[in-house]
């Protein structure tokens, strides 16, 4: 029964963010909001929010190994698991703008996690933790994150506006939109409140620990927007944005959910996690390697084999570990 009611929670939490993306476009459209701006900002958001609201639930609730290892867990299958997806449909070219600035301040906002969560080693203080000081620090460097995209969108007028290629309708009426958005916002909370429940209640059956249950199966379902919008974006050969969705989701993670959770309350770091950050760390310099070791920027079909076999084998680690 747990198990069913994970799921139903993971359906509705994918169903409000479809719900929340299409409101917010649409009114951000009617408000004259350029649709890139739409797609840099509110369709990447909109894909995060499953992990925002789950994370930020399990940290009210006083669960942070689930927050942390949420995050973790969405931004590893993010890479390993959806690129990899991905780059079996199509060959993945990768504008020089992603790999030049996008790739590189991923991998530096999952450093930065690491520092930040591991600052006691450097201190007095015995208890690794990410601290409302760190979430702060995480939310200025997603600000700055959010004005490189501004920046983005202001010059790069080439870029697509939606993870499927289609640009959002602007023909929706406002109050259908605000009804979408509010209908949206109440699913997530109601879809997050399931989640974090159920799995509690699966870690505490089964013997094993949350952040177990985190990394696999709460990290893989609130990782099924970006899944589902990076599949159908390499389908329709939108491929640029089927690699910035994935990218710009584990900015979005580490950055602005990790911060904001830690602002609600101080979350205790498990040395554990450390192994689980470094795989972050390696996956998304992975991507960079494969990358740079072609002839062109691009992800093929291979390295998606590549990706897929490595997230298989950080799977069966993991399930020893808990």
């Amino acid at each position: 029964m747990d198990f069913l009611v994970i799921a139903l929670g993971l359906v509705v939490l994918i169903g409000s963010a479809i719900l929340l993306i299409r409101g917010a476009s649409a009114i951000a459209l009617r408000l004259g909001v350029s649709e890139m701006v739409v797609g840099l900002t509110i369709v990447a958001f909109g894909t995060s929010m499953p992990e925002l609201v789950v994370s930020t639930s399990a940290s009210l609730d006083g669960h942070p190994d689930l927050a942390i290892s949420n995050v973790l867990g969405s931004n590893i299958v993010n890479v390993l698991g959806i690129l990899g997806i991905a780059a079996l449909i199509r060959t993945l070219p990768v504008g020089s703008a992603t790999v030049l600035s996008e790739i590189p301040f991923s991998l530096t906002a999952a450093l930065l996690v690491g520092f930040l969560a591991n600052a006691a080693l450097f201190s007095d203080h015995t208890a690794l933790e990410i601290s409302r000081t760190d979430g702060i620090i995480l939310l200025f460097f997603f600000a700055l994150f959010m004005g490189y995209v501004y920046v983005v969108a202001k010059t790069d007028s080439t870029r697509s506006s939606s993870p499927g290629g289609q640009p959002p309708s602007p023909g929706r009426g406002l109050l259908r939109a605000v009804v979408f958005v509010v209908l949206g916002l109440i699913g997530l909370f109601a879809g997050g409140a399931l989640v974090v429940e159920s799995a509690v209640e699966i870690a505490t059956r089964m013997g094993v620990s949350e952040a177990l249950i985190g990394l696999t199966i709460v990290g893989v379902g609130t990782s099924l927007p970006e899944l589902s919008a990076s599949a159908v974006a390499a389908y329709r050969g939108n491929t640029d944005m089927a690699v910035g969705n994935v990218i710009g989701s584990n900015i979005f993670n580490l950055l602005w959910i990790l911060g904001c959770s830690s602002l609600i309350t101080e979350l205790p770091f498990n040395v554990l996690s450390n192994y689980d950050l470094a795989m972050v760390v390696f996956a998304t310099a992975l991507v960079l390697v494969a990358i740079a070791a072609g002839r062109t920027a691009c992800i093929h079909r291979l390295h998606g084999v590549l990706f897929l076999a490595v997230y298989a084998g950080y799977l069966i680690y993991v399930i020893n570990r808990g």
